[in-house]
Formats: structure tokens, sequence, C-alpha cells
């Protein structure tokens, strides 16, 4: 296949998968359910955190996690008493627990109080064509409170070589405004040209078969060749293939 063929066969999956009717099998749907930024946000940062596994269940107990925050994310981070954290307890997602939930509100209102929230947390040490330095920078500001040692290997850090898969797929939720309603674009400090592939099983090996990927492992290097190739097929909007390369793989088998 040559690049021609390539970019047009990729842009038509990105038609295919990138509309409305993609949200209701997605975790996106659970930021969807909130108008307010600051809910937008914090509801697909926690989604993100638990997007591993099967999807039934990852929505589900994203869901749990909502209902847990009392419907108002934000407002719960903000102003939640000591007492409140303790129905978060019982919470588990495989290897995320209640625990590691009530760190999380715990640092999410340390980033909303003292760094001006997760879209200007993020946006600190953004390069031009890359937020993996960003992304390791916020994982120094997020856990820069007293934390549990345990929930540090919630929040990935590409600079140890991790592809970062989860954080990648919720900036891609908040940069990117795709027009389809799928992507919300309410962060408009960063651009979805310096975003990168959310990288996992599906895409990893969709990219290997078109000719994306050579190296064998999902890793932070792996990421690297992929948002290069990804970046050569549009520099502007590299990770619209997310969509391509996830459809292929979840939905067609490809």
């Amino acid at each position: 296949m040559t690049k021609k063929d390539l970019k047009e066969f990729l842009d038509s999956k990105v038609v295919q998968y990138n509309n409305f009717k993609f949200i209701e099998s997605d975790p996106i749907q659970i930021p969807h359910l909130f108008t307010k930024k600051e809910d937008i946000e914090i509801a697909g940062f926690l989604t993100a955190t638990i997007a591993w596994g099967n999807r039934k269940s990852i929505i589900n107990n994203a869901k749990r996690m909502i209902l847990l925050l009392e419907n108002a994310p934000f407002d719960f981070v903000m102003n939640h008493e000591e007492t409140d954290l303790e129905k978060l307890l019982p919470f588990v997602h495989r290897t995320f627990n209640g625990k590691d939930f009530i760190q999380f509100i715990n640092s999410l209102q340390h980033i909303y109080k003292n760094h001006g929230g997760l879209e200007s947390a993020f946006s600190k040490h953004a390069k031009k064509d890359s937020l993996q330095k960003s992304i390791s920078n916020f994982k120094t500001t997020f856990f820069e409170i007293e934390h549990l040692p345990r929930t540090q290997k919630h929040v990935s850090d590409p600079l140890k070589n991790s592809a970062a898969k989860r954080i990648n797929m919720f900036l891609r939720w908040m940069i990117r405004n795709d027009k389809a309603g799928v992507d919300f674009g309410i962060w408009k400090s960063l651009s979805p040209s310096q975003l990168s592939c959310p990288l996992d099983v599906h895409s990893g090996n969709v990219a290997r078969k078109l000719g994306l990927l050579t190296r064998k492992q999902n890793d932070g290097k792996a990421l690297f060749e992929l948002d290069t190739n990804l970046r050569k097929l549009d520099k502007n909007d590299p990770v619209k293939y997310d969509f391509a390369l996830f459809g292929l793989g979840v939905f067609e088998g490809f």
C-alpha cells in the first residue's frame, strides 16, 4: 500500500468511527454526562485512569465513581469533608482501589487550588509537537502533596518509557475538537498537533500490520515511532487516526 493509499484508507476509517455513535460503547460517554468544563475534566480524568480491561466493566465502574461523587465531580473535589471520603473506600477497579480513589480526589483538589486546574497543569512544559514532558511533570505535581506510594503507579510517566495510553486518551478527549461531538476540544491552550496516539494492544497490532510501527513492545519508544508516522499523514491532527486504528482492531478484528 502506498502512503497515499494508506492515508485514504485510514481517513475513510476515521470518518466511519469518529462520529456520535462511537460514544455509546466507549468510556468517553462518562464525561459526556456533564456540561461544565471542570466536571467534564474530572469525570474524564477519573474514567481514563481506570480505562484498562473490559470496556463494559470500565464504563460501569466509571459510572459508580461519578455516583460516589454525588454526580457533581468538581463540587465534590473542592468542597468535600474528610468524612465524605469514607464512602469511596469500598471502590475497586482491578488494581485501583478506594484508597487510590481518595488520593486522586485530594490530588485533584491540590491541582485546582494551587495549579490553576487540570488544563493549566498539563499546559506547563508542553513542547511544540509533544506533551510527553508535560505528562511527566504533571505526575510530579499530582503527587507533590502527601500521598500513598502505591497510588503513583496509576499515573504514567512517559519519560520512564511508558506509552501513557490512558493519559494520552484523556488529553485527546480534552484537546481535539473533532466537530463530530465525540472529543470535547474544551482546552484551548493546547493544540491537537501536540497530541500522541493512545497506544494499546489493539492500535499497536493494527499499526504494525499497516507498517506504521515496527517496535514489538507498546512502550514510549513505540509511541514515538507511531507518532512520527501519523504526523506524516496529518501533522495538524495526527491522533484522529486513533479512531481508525482502534476501530479496525476492536470492531473489525483487522
